[in-house]
């Protein structure tokens, strides 16, 4: 995808091309932003642009360099990320690396390094790269992509140029996916839930997501005032891996924050769960917006409390306890 063909990203996209029509890139990038919102398409979308033969501000797509960029076989364009069996990127990794940056380009252009994510370095290999980054290789580019800059070293960041990219708007997002052939209601729908990942939004199966958010929303609608037990099963359903978990908690914040915007406001425009606009207009008019304030919360902390790895079945029991308990 040329850059000129990237929805969104319009401030960052023009400070790449102003530093390519200046001759200025930065040595180095960091990349910040949710997943699936095109950090990595821009990333490789400029290593065309600074090696396609046509050598114009964009890229041609068509000449070998960008062909061999595409095909992920460029000798002078490199990714990394961690090796298969592996969780982190080695500092072995990052010295091989640091060796064909100071090796002469093949192609007469930049150098360029690509580490997705970036977080996965283990601190060996960040101290590594610091050094890199401290005396940067002539004509080399390095461009780190991470969720989140909380993971790498701040003696690392501070040497990188921060671009910071957000969620797509639903409206482009929602655009983009109608140009592909996906229908209007659909397509407004996975803009929403997708939360503005185009990558996310790509890959959902519809029925699946409407089938399994149906049946979220109807065991949380089945908790009431004092449902102690319906509590307790209801945690014992969604207990049984540690994906399902997740994926319901990341859910069920997008719905308690539908009530929450339904209660004080009767705009959709910001809904997510669009398929159920119904049960949310219905639930909203009874909600207490502290409660429901208040769940957002603890909803959040329950999720961060699975990723640590804390028994499950009791995590959700408690939240459910929440749920039903007086207010």
């Amino acid at each position: 995808m040329a850059l000129s063909e990237i929805i969104g990203h319009e401030r960052q996209l023009q400070t790449l091309r102003l530093a390519l029509t200046q001759g200025r890139l930065h040595h180095a990038y960091l990349f910040v932003g949710p997943e699936g919102v095109g950090k990595r398409t821009v990333a490789l979308s400029l290593a065309r642009a600074l090696h396609c033969s046509d050598r114009t501000r964009d890229f041609c797509g068509q000449c070998a360099n960008c062909a061999r960029i595409q095909a992920g076989n460029h000798p002078d364009v490199r990714v990394i990320g961690p090796l298969p069996d592996k969780k982190e990127i080695s500092i072995q990794q990052i010295r091989e690396i640091e060796k064909e940056l100071n090796f002469r380009s093949f192609s007469g252009g930049k150098k360029i390094a690509i580490i997705d994510p970036a977080t996965l370095m283990n601190l060996a290999a960040q101290n590594a790269l610091l050094k890199t980054l401290e005396e940067p290789p002539q004509d080399s580019v390095l461009i780190l992509i991470a969720f989140n800059s909380g993971g790498l070293l701040p003696t690392l960041r501070s040497r990188c140029l921060r671009l910071s990219f957000s969620p797509l708007r639903r409206d482009l997002l929602a655009g983009f996916l109608r140009t592909k052939g996906v229908n209007p209601e659909t397509a407004r729908l996975l803009a929403a839930i997708s939360g503005g990942s185009l990558g996310a939004a790509l890959s959902i199966d519809v029925q699946e997501a409407r089938e399994k958010r149906q049946f979220w929303s109807g065991l949380l609608c089945a908790l009431k005032t004092g449902g102690y037990r319906a509590a307790t099963e209801a945690a014992e359903a969604l207990a049984t891996n540690k994906e399902e978990t997740s994926q319901f908690l990341q859910w069920a914040e997008t719905w308690y924050r539908d009530l929450l915007i339904h209660a004080v406001t009767p705009d959709f425009g910001d809904i997510v769960n669009l398929d159920q606009l119904g049960q949310i207009e219905k639930d909203a008019a009874h909600a207490d917006v502290e409660h429901l304030l208040s769940l957002l919360t603890q909803t959040s902390a329950a999720g961060a409390q699975i990723q640590r790895n804390l028994n499950r079945r009791m995590v959700l029991e408690q939240l459910f306890f929440n749920v039903v308990g007086e207010r």
